[in-house]
């Protein structure tokens, strides 16, 4: 059902779904979330859909980085480091906007 080319406007939608089911403690990169949505090439329009779910309480945008864990996306995210300390709550250590141990905190969605 997922796997669909990004040509409609529910794309970001379906972004959305993939992103709600990002466990705690764990991240993913706006490709993979492309990737498992059928449309690899998509990772920037991934990156569109997260910055504009910032004001839904229920997607964790915050869990969604860049291919090799930097924190791309924290510029939009209220405050300085809001970014940073919400995965540093969740037990991810972070430095210099760098996810450390990348590949162990790394959740590949699987449709």
């Amino acid at each position: 059902m997922l796997k669909e080319k990004p040509n409609n406007e529910n794309f970001f939608e379906r972004v959305y779904e993939v992103a709600r089911q990002i466990p705690y403690g764990k991240v993913t990169s706006y490709g993979a979330i492309a990737k498992a949505l059928g449309a690899a090439r998509s990772a920037r329009m991934v990156g569109w859909a997260m910055n504009a779910s910032h004001n839904m309480e229920d997607v964790p945008a915050h869990r969604v980085v860049n291919r090799v864990g930097l924190l791309s996306g924290k510029h939009h995210f209220d405050g300085t480091n809001l970014m940073q300390q919400l995965l540093e709550s969740e037990g991810i250590e972070v430095i210099d906007n760098q996810i450390i141990d990348f590949e162990k905190h790394f959740w590949e969605p699987d449709f």
